[in-house]
C-alpha cells in the first residue's frame, strides 16, 4: 500500500519508469503506481529557479582579464526532456554560460565591457535560450553581477578619473577666473568712460564759467573806462584840472621807505604856474572851454551776458566814487566860480539833447 500510492507536492514533477524505461509523469497531488513494477525515479521542480555561478575569467579585446559573475533564471517546462536530453542541466547552462560570456566580451575592450551590460546580458541570453531549449529549459533572465578588472588596471583607471576630475576642475576654475577678468575689465572701461565724460563735462562748465566771467570783467572795465571817459568829458577838464591831479600823485610818488630818488615831471612847474596862475595856459590844455560839449555815445550801460541781471553794485560804487572826485576836483579848480547845477539839467529848447549847454560869461 505505501509502495502504491504516490503523493507529488506543488509544483513538482514525478517520472515513473517501468522496468527501467519512461513509463508517465506524475503530475502533483494523489497518485496511483503499481508497486515494484513501477518506480518513480525523479521529482523535478517545474518552479523557475536562480543560480549564480563562481567568478569566471575573461580575457577583453585589448588583452586584459577581468573577474565575470554571472547569475542565471531559468525553469524547466519539460520534466521529461530535463531527465533523459542531459544528465545535469545545471552544470549544462553554467558552461555554456561560460563559453558565451568569453565569446561575447573576446570582442570588447574594457570600456566597453564595463559600460556595456545589457549588451552582454541580452546575448547571454539569446544564445542560452537557443542551446537550452531541447532540453526542456526556458532561460528567463541572465544578469551580471559584477565585472572586477585587475588590480592594478583599477589603480590605473582610478587615477586617470582623478585627472580626469582635476582637468574638468582646473578648466571650470580658468572659466570662472575669465569671467571674472572679463567682469572686471568692463566695470573698469565703463568707470573710465565715466569718469571721462565727466571730466570733459565739468572742463566744459568751467571753461563757460570763465568765459563768462572773463566777459563780466571786460565788460565792467569797459563800463568803468567809458564811466571815466564821460565824465572828464563832462567836467570840460582845463589847466586847473590837470595841476590838481599832480598834486594828487606828489604823495603817492614819496610813499616807500625805499625811494631816495625823486622823479619829478618835467611839466610840474607849469601845473603849479597854471594852479597859481589862470593867466598861462600849458601846450595843449585850454585855460577854459566855451561852447557847448558833444557826449560821447558809451554804448548800453547793461552788461551783454545773457544771465547778467541789473548793473553791477561794484561798478555802480567806482561810477559814483569817480563823479565825487570830478566834483571835488572842479571845486578846487575853480573856487571863485560856484557850481551851477541848476544849468546841467536845463530845458532850453535851443540845446540839443545830446550837447552841454554853454558855461555863462564870466
Amino acid at each position: 500500500m505505501a509502495k502504491t500510492v504516490r503523493i507529488v507536492p506543488q509544483a513538482r514533477a514525478g517520472i515513473v519508469e517501468r522496468f527501467g524505461k519512461y513509463k508517465q509523469t506524475l503530475p502533483a497531488g494523489l497518485n496511483i503506481v503499481v508497486p515494484f513494477i513501477d518506480k518513480v525515479r525523479y521529482l523535478i521542480d517545474l518552479r523557475e529557479q536562480v543560480v549564480s555561478f563562481p567568478p569566471s575569467s575573461v580575457i577583453t579585446e585589448d588583452n586584459l582579464t577581468v573577474e565575470i559573475d554571472t547569475v542565471i533564471y531559468f525553469q524547466v517546462i519539460d520534466p521529461v526532456a530535463a531527465t533523459y536530453e542531459i544528465a545535469n542541466y545545471i552544470q549544462a547552462v553554467e558552461q555554456i554560460t561560460m563559453t558565451t560570456l568569453r565569446n561575447i566580451v573576446g570582442g570588447m575592450d574594457l570600456e566597453q565591457t564595463l559600460t556595456s551590460r545589457e549588451t552582454i546580458n541580452s546575448g547571454l541570453r539569446g544564445v542560452l535560450d537557443e542551446a537550452t531549449g531541447k532540453w526542456g529549459i526556458r532561460v528567463g533572465r541572465v544578469e551580471i553581477k559584477s565585472i572586477d578588472p585587475p588590480p592594478s588596471i583599477k589603480d590605473t583607471m582610478e587615477k586617470q578619473m582623478r585627472a580626469d576630475r582635476d582637468k574638468r576642475a582646473a578648466i571650470l576654475t580658468a572659466e570662472g577666473q575669465r569671467q571674472s577678468a572679463i567682469l572686471t575689465a568692463q566695470g573698469q572701461k565703463e568707470s573710465a568712460i565715466l569718469s571721462a565724460q565727466g571730466d570733459r563735462e565739468s572742463q566744459i562748465l568751467r571753461a563757460q564759467a570763465d568765459r563768462e566771467a572773463a566777459i563780466l570783467r571786460a565788460q565792467g572795465e569797459g563800463q568803468a573806462i567809458q564811466t571815466v571817459f564821460q565824465a572828464i568829458h563832462d567836467g570840460r577838464p582845463d589847466q586847473s584840472l590837470l595841476a590838481y591831479q599832480y598834486l594828487q600823485m606828489m604823495p603817492k610818488i614819496a610813499e616807500g621807505d625805499a625811494n631816495k630818488v625823486w622823479i619829478v615831471p618835467s611839466e610840474i612847474g607849469k601845473a603849479l604856474e597854471g594852479l597859481g596862475s589862470t593867466m598861462n595856459s600849458l601846450q595843449g590844455i585850454p585855460q577854459e572851454v566855451d561852447g557847448p560839449v558833444k557826449r560821447v555815445d558809451m554804448g548800453p550801460t547793461q552788461p551783454q551776458v545773457a544771465e547778467a541781471r541789473g548793473e553791477d553794485a561794484e561798478v555802480s560804487k567806482a561810477n559814483a566814487a569817480v563823479e565825487a572826485a570830478i566834483a571835488e576836483a572842479q571845486s578846487a579848480a575853480n573856487p571863485r566860480k560856484p557850481a551851477e547845477p541848476e544849468q546841467v539839467g536845463s530845458t532850453d529848447p535851443s540845446i540839443d539833447p545830446g550837447e552841454v549847454p554853454p558855461a555863462p560869461a564870466p
